[in-house]
């Protein structure tokens, strides 16, 4: 049984080796891209399409104020920012509209659809009317806990200069915005293991999704989907908009630009609820992508061949095994998480990743244990394809 169990593990670390291989060898690409996009953006004139910019907004989340005001200050000559809430005095509208007041020069509506939404993803009717309310044809979709930079909305226009191109998504590093070791090792799983799993999936079918922290659509491409309410009945909304727009024959692209993905879960139980309901999220919308990624750890597999090795006897086998889920692991944090997504945080990325690696597989096996999720103080059932439906209390 015990060799059994060290097959299994070397096994395992060779298929997590060979994803740690496929990710390294998209990273060329993307650095390509991100010289060309760099280059492009240096260039005169530039290509500046007017943009709206939809952020739907739940309550007076930590940091808020701050996420917002780099919104407003963006190197960006014509754009407009639409806020919507479920009710007019959601506190989350009252710190957008205090952060707009000192910026009057950028457009803004504030609006709330009121009552109970028609659909089991309540943020579709924001997402609804905000759309209908847009004065430019270009949506630029981020979420609230979301940080950019100045040159955030010209990297996203970038691509809107080719005809083809329905959509965009952009990659995101995590940051633990109130520190704590919860906040950082999810922080660290979403600059490392998201992305590596982004560049993985576009290296093997395409483009055929987008990230929600920031998405960006052609209001043609939005209405030919049959609209945001497409997403109603689903928890993934911006995997199904990506999908949707793939499936139209839209081209969606993978943005050159990085954007800080904010972690507010401080405490054990909210970072543990957050990451299984994604797993969950990923499970119900590619069960036999989901279900593969199980080889993609190593850590879980390192620890197996150490355990079974020692009680074999061959210590230095398991010693070498251990070592090699590390070093597996810590070229795919420095490729991805510093070269990637530039992501400074070397504690993070060398001490904490492994042990987001193992979390990260517990999480996986988590995600079978039950097809229920918490979201926004509700619990819904997953159903099959990602649709979602209301549980009772």
């Amino acid at each position: 049984m015990l060799y059994v169990l060290l097959a299994l593990a070397v096994f395992g670390l060779i298929t997590s080796t060979v994803f740690t291989g496929m990710v390294l060898a998209a990273l060329p690409r993307f650095f390509r891209e991100r010289r060309e996009a760099f280059a492009a953006m240096d260039r005169e004139p530039r290509y500046t399409p007017p943009l709206s910019l939809l952020k739907p907004l739940h309550g007076a989340e930590p940091g808020l104020e701050s996420y917002l005001t780099t919104f407003f200050e963006q190197a960006y000559p014509v754009y407009e920012i639409l806020f919507c809430t479920r009710s007019a005095d959601d506190p989350g509208l009252a710190i957008a509209r205090r952060v707009a007041a000192r910026y009057p020069e950028i457009p803004v509506q504030f609006l709330s659809t009121g009552g109970e939404p028609d659909y089991i993803n309540a943020k579709v009717a924001s997402m609804e009317l905000m759309e209908a309310r847009a004065r430019h044809d270009i949506f630029v979709i981020s979420d609230s806990d979301v940080r950019v930079t100045p040159d955030y909305l010209q990297s996203i226009a970038l691509p809107f200069v080719e005809p083809r191109i329905g959509g965009l998504t952009c990659l995101y590093r995590g940051v633990a915005a109130e520190g704590g070791l919860w906040a950082r090792l999810e922080a660290v799983g979403m600059s490392v293991e998201m992305s590596a799993g982004v560049l993985v999936a576009r290296s093997m079918e395409g483009m055929q999704f987008t990230l929600g922290p920031t998405m960006a659509f052609r209001r043609r491409t939005i209405r030919k989907m049959g609209g945001f309410k497409v997403t109603a009945d689903y928890c993934a909304d911006d995997f199904v908009l990506g999908n949707e727009a793939h499936k139209l024959g839209e081209t969606v692209v993978l943005s050159h630009h990085t954007i800080d993905h904010m972690v507010i879960n401080a405490s054990f139980w909210q970072s543990m609820l957050h990451q299984v309901r994604w797993m969950k999220s990923t499970r119900f919308s590619r069960p036999k992508g989901h279900f593969g990624t199980a080889l993609t750890f190593s850590m879980p597999f390192g620890l197996l061949g150490f355990g079974a090795a020692l009680a074999l006897h061959h210590n230095a086998i398991g010693m070498g095994l251990l070592a090699w889920a590390v070093i597996s692991r810590w070229l795919l944090s420095i490729g991805v998480g510093n070269w990637v997504v530039r992501d400074s945080n070397w504690f993070g990325l060398l001490v904490l990743y492994p042990i987001r690696d193992l979390m990260g597989f517990l999480f996986w096996a988590a995600s079978y244990g039950s097809s229920q999720i918490h979201w926004r103080g509700r619990r819904f059932q997953l159903l099959p394809g990602g649709k979602m439906g209301a549980v009772k209390d």
